[in-house]
């Protein structure tokens, strides 16, 4: 029942793309079977598997581990302020500026490099996507919305639009690396999350080439003359050394946690103030009435078609409206309140449904980064901005509804 449920979901999640693609005689089934595949499969590997089960689990003992690690400089920072029931902004923020700063020492090494290039030409293979669109979906797997274009960011000025629209919704579809440590250390399993992330690079690309699909003739040609790419470090971008890598990678993290501390202080606090007002209109006519209430009700059928059972279908919808239209920090931290009250299927779902940066405040942040890099696409991107998100919240619910097809 569980896998026909899942069937049920992505057939739905994939009519809501249909409806919203600009070409639909252009959409090539390849790549749209192809990449569903490659999601079936992994999850398969991975929640239904025992020996799937067992290398993620190592994945994650390993992540946990060097959290350890990270551990010692934040309790050399902090001291008792970190530990059990420690204060958000002292343990889980500044984990991210720790993984930041690996990945920035990884990168220098070239070892990220080899990963995305791996990944980027299997996926190009396979699925008959431009090797520019499937790197960058690649790199969305350890960086964030923001870093990733700058793996392609010398083919982005004169990029097609359908490779523009791929790489904006692999980031809106994606969570990176250095933050999933931060969302498990809220309560939410890290293996989990490692899945979402992988299965984010395929799912993106078949997403985007539902919504704007690249014509026969372009793609035949993109193919081509992307034979042999890989992505490389720019010399002028490239670190001194492994300190400057590291110490580069560090205030890339500090920045990304002050912009989620401030985010989460103001939106915290806008909600309860939205919360009273609503809460003050409803008392009027004798009905509890708050911003989750709602999105729960709105969004209740979408978490009961992505598999999550209907008695707990409400509270999954305000997870999700949460996600979007705030972020999904304040979506993981709600759920990590009240993750043991869940069911394992809700709880696994849940945890595929928001892994992701799609939500309204991050259109602006990724017409910003990408603007930066090739200014001449400013009002192209601008103009794709809320499909792509549309189209990253359309991934994550995907990856969820595969991912209940197994528990």
């Amino acid at each position: 029942m569980d896998f026909l449920w899942g069937i049920l979901g992505i057939v739905s999640v994939l009519a809501i793309a249909y409806f919203f693609s600009l070409d639909r005689k252009q959409i090539y089934l390849r790549t749209i079977l192809g990449a569903l595949a490659i999601q079936i499969i992994f999850a398969f590997l991975t929640l239904k598997s025992t020996a799937g089960r067992a290398v993620l689990e190592w994945i994650s003992s390993i992540f946990t581990r060097v959290v350890d690690y990270a551990n010692e400089g934040i309790s050399f920072m902090f001291g008792p302020l970190v530990g059990d029931g420690a204060v958000f902004a002292f343990e889980i923020l500044t984990i991210i500026i720790f993984f930041s700063s690996l990945i920035s020492i990884l990168y220098y090494l070239g070892v990220m490099q080899w990963f995305i290039n791996i990944i980027g030409g299997f996926l190009s293979k396979l699925l008959k996507t431009t090797k520019i669109e499937s790197l960058a979906a690649s790199a969305n797997i350890f960086v964030s919305h923001t870093e990733a274009p700058l793996v392609v960011k010398p083919f982005i000025k004169k990029m097609h639009q359908s490779e523009l629209f791929a790489m904006m919704v692999g980031g809106f579809g994606s969570v990176s690396g250095s933050v999933l440590v931060g969302y498990s250390l809220m309560g939410i399993p890290l293996e989990y999350l490692l899945a979402a992330t992988f299965m984010s690079a395929p799912a993106g690309l078949l997403i985007a080439k539902i919504i704007i699909p690249l014509p026969k003739e372009a793609r035949e040609q993109l193919i081509e003359e992307g034979k042999g790419t890989k992505i490389e470090s720019a010399e002028e971008d490239k670190p001194a050394n492994v300190i400057d890598a590291a110490a580069t990678g560090a205030s890339t993290g500090l920045k990304m946690a002050i912009e989620v501390a401030g985010t989460l202080l103001a939106f915290v606090a806008i909600i309860a103030l939205i919360n009273g007002i609503l809460g003050s209109v409803g008392g009027m006519f004798g009905f509890d009435l708050t911003l989750e209430g709602i999105f729960g009700v709105i969004l209740a059928p979408i978490a009961f078609l992505i598999g999550v059972p209907w008695e707990e279908a409400f509270i999954a919808g305000q997870f999700i409206g949460q996600k979007i239209a705030i972020n999904e920090f304040v979506a993981f931290a709600n759920l990590g309140e009240v993750i043991d009250t869940l069911s394992d299927k809700a709880t696994i779902i849940l945890s595929f449904a928001l892994a992701g940066f799609a939500n309204l405040g991050s259109i602006a942040i990724q017409i910003g980064s990408i603007s930066t890099l090739a200014p001449n696409r400013r009002a192209e991107v601008s103009k794709l901005g809320f499909r792509a998100m549309l189209g990253g919240c359309l991934v994550s619910l995907l990856n969820a509804a595969i991912a209940g097809m197994f528990i």
